[in-house]
């Protein structure tokens, strides 16, 4: 009988709940257990706890910045992958390589480029002889699942959510705004439409019923914070297909536009 093999454990440390989310959701499908850290100093107790074959680290955290936590914790585990993840300028790398970084990813993050840093490369797609034999039909390029537009003024949690979207095979629109989505459905005919709740400007409560009356074929899934769920629950009767709360969990989420493209 074969023992089992240790989990692959990755640290992810960010101070933002979204964030954190996202990269546990996408790490665990390509078979990492994640442990999550909030600010510096938990990063250095979860590496101790886990003993991790690397860590993804923020910048920017409370209590230890990411860069004193990286220079700790190369002098204590010199063959450990730290990947450091930046939304400032370009000499943040710098500092983040000398400090002892392995690979320095700038926000938003690109989810694809996480692989590689990680010492990982995405499968590549089987040949048409491959499917075959495999009994599988061969990847189509011009196919696509569904076409979904992403309205939210987060660029960070927009852009990584336009990645796993369309890692799913989902043709993305992303926009900031409520009133870029008017716009957007004025030259496209979306299937799904993912509209934050509160935006600056028009919000995505104000703008439902307009959205709706352009696109009425169109599903609409409310994206809200904690505070403002019983504000999406009440969009429901105004013609929202659902709602899913932050941080957004992938698996719920990939599950929401399923079953909007089926309805």
């Amino acid at each position: 009988m074969n023992a089992p093999q240790e989990p692959r454990v990755v640290v992810v440390a960010d101070d933002e709940a979204e964030i954190r989310a996202i990269l546990t959701d996408f790490l665990d499908l390509y078979g990492f257990t994640v442990a999550e850290a909030t600010d510096g100093i938990q990063l250095l107790a979860q590496v101790e706890r886990w003993r991790p074959v690397a860590v993804v680290v923020d910048v920017n955290m409370p209590r230890l910045d990411g860069l004193a936590a990286v220079r700790r914790l190369r002098a204590a585990h010199p063959s450990l992958r730290i990947i450091v993840v930046t939304g400032s300028a370009d000499d943040a790398r710098d500092r983040a390589l000398a400090a002892g970084a392995t690979a320095v990813l700038a926000k938003p993050l690109p989810l694809a480029d996480l692989l590689p840093a990680l010492g990982l490369a995405p499968e590549p797609e089987p040949s048409a002889d491959e499917a075959a034999a495999a009994g599988r039909p061969a990847p189509d390029a011009t196919s696509i699942r569904g076409r979904v537009v992403v309205v939210d003024d987060d660029p960070e949690l927009r852009a990584v959510l336009v990645e796993m979207l369309e890692t799913q095979g989902h043709s993305v629109i992303a926009v900031g705004s409520a009133a870029d989505a008017v716009r957007v459905l004025a030259e496209h005919r979306p299937d799904v439409m993912l509209l934050d709740i509160y935006m600056p400007g028009l919000t995505g409560v104000d703008a439902l019923p307009v959205l709706k009356q352009m696109a009425p074929e169109m599903r609409v899934i409310m994206v809200s914070g904690s505070s403002d769920e019983d504000a999406a629950r009440r969009t429901l009767a105004w013609g929202a297909f659902d709602y899913i709360v932050k941080p957004v969990e992938m698996g719920r989420l990939t599950h929401l536009v399923e079953t909007a493209l089926l309805s």
